[in-house]
Parts: structure tokens; C-alpha cells; sequence
């Protein structure tokens, strides 16, 4: 998905690339915007009264960001059945990392009147460790998009929360409710069984999940929980926002990218194998991250966390729906009850968790 992923991230739900996150996102993310209590214990601290309406700038925030994380994931999608695409994940994460500093860089631009934040520089040892977690999740979470359906793709990016949580308890010892942890257990199995029926599914007209796709989906699942519960720790170690901290981020990223390239990616095929089209949508895909990044800044300025977490739950919802009406697979197998289970679940944990945190 996308860079932006880290608002996402630090929320503990990734769409999008911010993570964004982006990536993603959180974004989630977050920067992946929704919030996780699993991550923070400043809830109630950041969360608006239910009394005060939202604005109208939160819903045209909301609708951009929601439009350019649907976008952003059929985007890539479309652009990774090119198989020279498919084989550069890591130049075409180091172009939306690029893209996403350049960004970052404009908004924080003193004497303009929408400078967004102030930077914060931190020495390249001390961010390094989450430059290369970056990476890793980025990069897997795209070939995971490139090798499965969507609706695979999107359904197991709901499993972030409970390996959050459980990283959280094993490092840590931070623990959730126990109402909130029963929660977790739908949401295991729904994806277990979207997993199942995705990766058995041999209709000629479904672009289906392959054995490849499972591995990079679970192995880009571990790599956004590792950078999720990193995110939380140096928000609390350094004192920073999420986009100072995603300032950090890109340019170390891409500083190691520039060595990963050579062995990882076949950029030959690409330099052959990419006409205008494709590069239209790959500039397009780095537009939409950047969208991604701003509208989802403005969500949690104007109405808080916890108003960013149902937009992530309305986000997963629209992927996977429309991730099964592009695939044209039949909803005869058990797939739907899967994602009834996965999504069900993930919505029930958040409502609790919130709802204790008030208390």
C-alpha cells in the first residue's frame, strides 16, 4: 500500500501507504490515523466531546482521504499486472517515500500560510532501526497487493491490531481489556477463513491469490506490527508528532533503498517494459499519497482519533467491497462470512476500547 501508512500506523490499522498509515498507512496508521489504545494511553486526552459537531472541514477531509485510499490501493493494483512493475517494489516504494518527503518538506515551510508543522531533526543512527522497519513493511505490503486479490490483501491488514496487541503485552507488558481481547478472536478467525476460500478459488475469472501472495501478506503483517509498536515508542522517547517523525523517515529510507535496488529489483525490465500509461499511474499513485498524508493530518486536527478510526473502518469496508465486484467472485463460499467475522470484530474492538478508555 502506501508510505502514508505511518498516521495509520501509529493507529494500528494501514492502508494505506503512507502507511502510509503508506503507506501506509495511517494511516494506519498509522499514520494510519485510527487510533488504538494498544499504542497510547492518551485517549481521552485527545478525544473531542461527543457534544462538538464536526466541521465542515473534517467531512471534505474525510471524503478526500477515503477517495485516494480506495485510489490508491486499485491504482497499485492496476499498475502491478504489469510484470516489469511487479518486480521494482523497491524503486516504487523509494519513489513514493521521495515523494512523501518533498511533501512533507513543502508543509512544513515556514512563513506559508499552511505550514502544517515544524520539523524535527534526529541524528540517522537514532532513526534508523525504524527507517529500515519502514522498509520492510512497505515494500511486503505492496508485493502482497501484487500477488493477491484485494479483498485478501485488505482483510489480513485487519489482523495488524491483535499482533500490535500482542507484541504490546510480550515487550512490554501493556495489556487491553479482556472484553476488547474477545474481540480479537472473530477477527482471527474471519480471515482465516477469507484466506482459505481466497486461496482456493479457481474460477477462471478471479485473479486469484497465490501461494506467493499468502507469504508476503503475512510477512508484510509482522513487518507493520513491528513498525507500529516502534512508532509508539519513539513518539514516547522523542517527543514528536507523526509527521515529524515521517520527515525523518523518507529520506533515511530512500538513503537505503539506493542500496537495496540493485540486488533486490529488476530495473532493466522496468526501464523496457514502462510506457506513458504506466507512468501516468505511478505519478497518480504518488499524488493520492500525498492526499492521503494531508487529508488525514486535518481528520485528526479537526475531530480527534477516534472519528479518524470509524473513516478507517469505512475504508476497509469500501476495498473489500469493491475488491470483490472488480474480481466478479461469486459470493457462494464462505468468504463473506470471513470478512463479516474479520470486519464485525475489528469495529466491536474498537467501540470497546474507546468506551473503556473513556472510563
Amino acid at each position: 500500500m502506501t508510505i502514508s501508512d505511518d498516521e495509520e500506523k501509529k493507529d494500528s490499522t494501514e492502508l494505506t501507504y503512507l502507511e502510509a498509515r503508506p503507506f501506509l498507512v495511517d494511516v494506519q496508521d498509522e499514520e494510519k490515523g485510527e487510533y488504538d489504545p494498544t499504542t497510547s494511553n492518551t485517549l481521552a486526552s485527545m478525544h473531542k466531546t461527543a457534544n462538538q459537531g464536526l466541521s465542515k472541514r473534517f467531512w471534505i477531509a474525510a471524503g478526500v482521504n477515503s477517495l485516494s485510499t480506495v485510489g490508491i490501493v486499485f491504482t497499485n493494483k492496476l499498475l502491478f499486472t504489469n510484470p516489469s512493475l511487479r518486480h521494482i517494489q523497491v524503486l516504487f516504494a523509494a519513489f513514493h517515500f521521495t515523494l512523501t518527503y518533498l511533501f512533507l518538506h513543502l508543509a512544513s515551510t515556514p512563513h506559508l500560510p499552511f505550514r502544517l508543522f515544524t520539523p524535527k531533526p534526529f541524528p540517522f543512527l537514532t532513526i534508523l532501526p525504524l527507517a529500515l522497519a519502514m522498509i520492510g513493511n512497505v515494500v511486503l505490503m505492496n508485493a502482497s497487493l501484487a500477488y493477491s486479490s484485494i479483498q485478501f490483501y485488505q482483510i489480513v491488514r485487519v489482523l495488524l491490531t491483535p499482533c500490535v496487541a500482542l507484541l504490546n503485552l510480550l515487550l512490554y507488558g501493556l495489556t487491553i481489556p479482556m472484553r476488547a481481547a474477545g474481540m480479537l478472536v472473530p477477527v482471527c478467525v474471519g480471515v482465516a477463513v477469507v484466506s482459505y476460500f481466497d486461496a482456493l478459488s479457481t474460477t477462471a475469472q478471479v485473479k486469484e491469490t497465490s501461494p506467493l501472495g499468502v507469504f508476503f501478506a503475512f510477512s508484510a503483517l509482522g513487518a507493520s506490527a513491528i513498525h507500529t509498536v516502534w512508532i509508539g515508542k519513539y513518539h514516547r522517547s522523542l517527543q514528536c508528532s507523526s509527521m515529524q517523525l515521517l520527515m525523518n523517515q523518507a529520506p533515511v529510507s530512500v538513503a537505503l533503498m539506493v542500496y537495496i535496488i540493485p540486488l533486490a529489483d529488476d530495473v532493466s525490465g522496468f526501464v523496457h517494459g514502462v510506457g506513458w500509461r504506466e507512468g501516468g499511474l505511478i505519478f497518480v499513485s504518488g499524488g493520492l499519497a500525498c492526499l492521503i498524508n494531508l487529508s488525514q493530518f486535518l481528520i485528526i486536527n479537526e475531530a480527534g482519533p477516534v472519528s479518524s478510526t470509524v473513516v478507517g473502518h469505512f475504508k476497509t469496508c469500501s476495498i473489500i467491497a469493491m475488491g470483490w465486484i472488480v474480481s466478479g467472485k461469486q459470493l457462494r463460499d464462505g468468504s463473506l462470512v470471513g470478512v463479516v467475522l474479520a470486519v464485525g470484530g475489528i469495529i466491536s474492538y474498537s467501540y470497546v476500547t474507546q468506551r473503556e478508555a473513556r472510563k
